[in-house]
């Protein structure tokens, strides 16, 4: 399996992830196709990169923009690409038939990642023809934060997870390898801790989630507390997210996604609707 530079890489999924994705890979010169059903999106990801690319090159030394393209056509979207990531819903039933989809459709040496942040790819690959070749792909929030997780489908060429390694840097990415496969992968288990028990103190009235990041970030000296954060997310994501943890771990509590589940009712997703935790002012 080789990794040539000058083939397309390709994201699938121009969502609040992907869009930022598909930004970091526009420093590596080449083509970046984006591929979306949702035309909204596609526009919305596109003028994302336009605005961001241009400080995002100023930081990567050695780097180069991009063409990036977008498209809603999937066989179009990874033809000739070396890498393909998806970042769609937390959704088995969402990423399972994609995969099935990109294995028949992506060249046979392209490398098949997801962006899943629950899921081990160990779960995408029930229609996957070659096993070998999918790999965990785990971004965070580029380009302000820029490590990203590999991790083994439990089939994965060592050599993929070598070659990403390798290549990311490249791109401004600083990747970490999970040794053994970990649902919630390295720093998200241990966020997800983080997360629910600041959830916790929400629903059960102790404090208000302006005054939990507050205290937070005077404690931690980090920028942001973990509402602002899940809000940047999107809290629909959150809830997904610790909807897949329940269903597979015992004991993790009910009230968190009870609390996200109301905020969801009220239409309130986070920054991308405008209103989540906060009052962005109507604006996405």
């Amino acid at each position: 399996m080789t990794i040539v530079t000058d083939r397309p890489i390709a994201v699938i999924g121009a969502g609040t992830l992907g869009r930022r994705i598909a930004l970091m890979f526009a420093t590596g010169g080449g083509v970046v196709r984006v591929c979306d059903l949702d035309a909204g999106q596609r526009a919305a990801a596109a003028a994302y990169v336009e605005r961001e690319l241009p400080a995002v090159l100023a930081s990567v030394p050695g780097s180069s923009a991009a063409e990036v393209e977008l498209t809603d056509d999937l066989a179009a979207a990874v033809a000739g690409a070396w890498l393909v990531v998806e970042s769609l819903p937390e959704r088995l039933d969402v990423k399972i038939p994609v995969f099935a989809q990109l294995d028949q459709l992506a060249p046979a040496d392209a490398i098949l990642a997801t962006n899943s942040s629950s899921y081990p790819s160990s779960e995408v690959i029930a229609e996957v023809t070659r096993p070998e070749r999918v790999v965990n792909l785990h971004f965070f929030m580029p380009p302000g934060a820029r490590a990203c997780e590999l991790m083994s489908c439990g089939r994965t060429d060592p050599e993929v997870i070598e070659r990403l390694r390798g290549a990311l840097p490249r791109f401004g990415l600083s990747p970490y390898v999970a040794q053994v496969e970990s649902r919630g992968f390295i720093y998200n288990r241990i966020w997800a801790a983080i997360k629910r028990e600041a959830l916790m103190v929400v629903a059960e009235g102790v404090a208000t989630p302006a005054d939990v990041d507050a205290l937070y970030v005077e404690v931690t000296g980090q920028k942001d507390g973990p509402f602002r954060k899940m809000d940047r997310v999107g809290l629909d994501v959150v809830l997904d997210i610790e909807e897949n943890y329940a269903a597979h771990r015992d004991g993790v509590p009910e009230s968190p996604r009870e609390l996200l589940r109301s905020y969801l009712a009220e239409g309130r997703l986070g920054m991308k609707t405008g209103r989540g935790f906060y009052d962005y002012g109507g604006q996405a």
